[in-house]
């Protein structure tokens, strides 16, 4: 039997006609595919089309809500292919070859994760995350986490997503955290994902979970010496845009929730270097850079030993 080129994990929670479509994609691929399907507690038959029609899928139904987080954790930990592709129940491959240019993207070793081109085909038909030119490799500071891949071995020694964030925010952590062990997010080329951004998608969750996470954001990794005025300007921005769209008793909560969860958290402050925040800094300002040019400033790599997902 032919060993996977890539593993696909797909978190799902009540999006079954979604979830089929982006099993199918996956499985259409131009290489072999693993498909692992994790639902957080689905109520609208997700189970009862999983063993109709994808029988030979691994397929493990969870009790939620734990979260995508959580699941593609899961997910990942249970891969057996080098490289995870751990998109949404709402995106889908509509090029036959998407994985295996992806993978073959991944032929520098600083490089841990691909930030995927997509299109989020009910806003308009913008191909967002591509990188500018193919005459160069690019970097940037994180991907979308409906159109991503990782390198397992690296992803499962930088331990994974944080499952207490949940949703919303998470890539961004875990890049920095990558970054700072020195592998590098990569601009994809690959022919673009399709996202179908649900129409069950919760704006009040966001909020929450936004402005909750800006705050984790930070007690997670920035160094001490930059905390206070990054906390004190993450609170400030949360609050105006809050105002600015009219649900600021939204945006209130989600921070004051940040504020509970790193009470709660005291052993979960593990910053990064001050070498590394300044230039995943520099990334997100730019968005996408040469390798070449930021190579010089990278950690020092470190050795991918698995350890235990979050």
């Amino acid at each position: 039997m032919t060993p996977p080129a890539a593993s696909v994990v797909i978190p799902t929670f009540n999006r079954k006609d979604f979830l089929r479509e982006a099993i199918r994609s996956s499985l259409a691929q131009s290489v072999p595919v693993e498909v692992i399907v994790l639902d957080d507690g689905s109520t609208d038959g997700t189970d009862e089309m999983m063993r109709s029609d994808f029988p030979a899928i691994r397929f493990e139904r969870h009790r939620g809500p734990n979260g995508p987080c959580f699941l593609r954790n899961r997910g990942i930990e249970l891969s057996s292919a080098p490289i995870a592709f751990p998109i949404d129940d709402d995106s889908a491959f509509v090029s036959p070859r998407t994985i295996e240019q992806t993978v073959a993207e991944f032929n520098n070793p600083r490089v841990a994760a691909v930030a995927i081109p997509f299109v989020n085909v009910r806003k308009d038909a913008n191909i967002l995350q591509k990188a500018p030119d193919e005459k160069r490799m690019y970097a940037t500071y994180a991907f979308v986490g409906a159109s991503h891949a990782v390198r397992r071995e690296q992803f499962l020694a930088a331990r994974g997503y944080h499952s207490n964030m949940f949703y919303m925010g998470e890539e961004s952590d875990l890049c920095i955290r990558l970054l700072d062990r020195g592998w590098v997010v990569r601009v994809g080329r690959a022919d673009p994902i399709h996202h179908f951004e649900s129409p069950q998608r919760v704006t009040r969750r966001a909020d929450y979970y936004g402005r909750r996470n800006d705050i984790l954001f930070l007690w997670y990794n920035v160094p001490l010496a930059a905390f206070p005025l990054y906390l004190a300007a993450t609170t400030w921005k949360g609050l105006r845009f809050g105002f600015q769209c009219g649900r600021p008793l939204r945006m209130m909560r989600g921070l004051a929730a940040g504020y509970a969860a790193c009470a709660g958290q005291l052993s979960q402050r593990k910053p990064v270097q001050s070498q590394t925040f300044q230039l995943f800094r520099t990334l997100k300002r730019r968005v996408v850079m040469p390798m070449d040019e930021i190579e010089p400033l990278l950690p020092p790599q470190a050795s991918p030993i698995p350890a235990a997902g979050r």
